[in-house]
């Protein structure tokens, strides 16, 4: 591995890495302070609580929960930097208002908060982006995603009471629209040119065109060989 790609890895974990260091200093300031910051999650149909859409990914119930988030958003978040830097940014804010504000529509009354439908936007977007760019790195990165974050689509179904499957829903499918959305943006598939035969009609071909070569002097010689009187014939 050069250096290019050495710093090209490491400008793309800064934003991830810095995600979760900030989740983790909100998570630290609520254990050690006692406190309880779960108000400022979403709360579906409340105006006050439209400050969560955006603030809800901060905050997370328990070290577990905070740990079993910032593993996939390390991930999957350098990944998205890495391979689609030109609209990394611009995918994560818009999975964040899309996903948060549909939760906030039609979410269970409660408390929605932590990363997760981030997470699964992001699992979204970069299965779906790859098989649609039909870039060989990118559909790799598809399969290798699906690999190990493939069993996380049961999240999407109710399945357990206690966890937000609407925030995990609406992350995934705001993950399948921006991927659709900026499929002609970022890394697309290699398309070669081939160098097309010239057309014998072209009047322009090469060996239709009169050039002013010089012609060459063409020289004939003869020579006399004498006939030999001294040899008989039989």
């Amino acid at each position: 591995m050069n250096k290019h790609e050495i710093n090209k890895i490491i400008n793309a974990l800064f934003f991830p890495l810095l995600f979760v260091v900030v989740s983790g200093i909100v998570h630290a300031l609520q254990y050690f302070l006692n406190l309880n910051w779960f108000h400022y999650g979403i709360f579906p149909l409340k105006v006050e609580n439209l400050p969560g859409i955006i603030l809800s990914v901060f905050i997370h119930g328990d070290l577990n929960h905070l740990f079993n988030n910032s593993v996939p958003i390390l991930i999957l978040g350098t990944s998205l930097f890495y391979f689609y830097k030109e609209i990394a940014v611009k995918v994560i804010m818009w999975i964040v208002l899309m996903g948060g504000i549909w939760t906030w529509i039609s979410a269970r009354e409660a408390y929605h908060a932590g990363a997760s439908g981030l997470i699964y936007g992001l699992f979204a977007f970069l299965m779906i982006s790859g098989f649609i760019r039909r870039n060989k790195q990118l559909i790799a990165l598809s399969f290798f995603v699906v690999l190990v974050y493939g069993s996380m689509v049961w999240g999407i179904f109710p399945v357990k009471i206690n966890i937000s499957f609407e925030s995990h829903l609406w992350g995934f499918i705001s993950g399948v629209v921006l991927a659709i959305y900026y499929r002609k943006q970022g890394p697309q598939k290699v398309v070669h040119v081939w160098e097309e035969e010239e057309d014998e009609d072209d009047e322009n071909a090469y060996w239709k065109i009169k050039q002013d070569l010089p012609k060459p002097k063409i020289q004939i010689k003869y020579f006399f060989k004498p006939k030999d009187e001294t040899k008989k014939e039989d």
